[in-house]
């Protein structure tokens, strides 16, 4: 299967959903956080550094779960700027 190439407002979202991961998780481990995700510390890694920057909704989901952020801020904080929108 070839993948389409990721436009440059996906991988923007993407580093924004790392970000907020990353600072949502504070002191906690990755692993610790990957773990009750259900997904593997590598895989955590990656959407945190941007390098995953289109997991799964699911995935998404889950770390959110985990971390105590609803979908809705999560959305919100990791959507385009619409002041910025061509």
């Amino acid at each position: 299967m070839v993948r389409t190439p990721l436009t440059p407002e996906e991988r923007e979202r993407g580093e924004r959903l790392g970000r907020l991961l990353r600072e949502t998780r504070g002191d906690r481990s990755m692993a610790e956080i990957a773990a009750r995700a259900g997904i593997s510390p590598e895989t955590l890694r990656k959407i945190e550094t941007g390098r995953a920057p289109t997991p799964a909704f699911f995935t998404v989901a889950a770390l959110a779960g985990v971390l105590g952020l609803s979908m809705d801020v999560l959305v919100e904080r990791c959507a385009p700027d619409p002041s910025i929108a061509a």
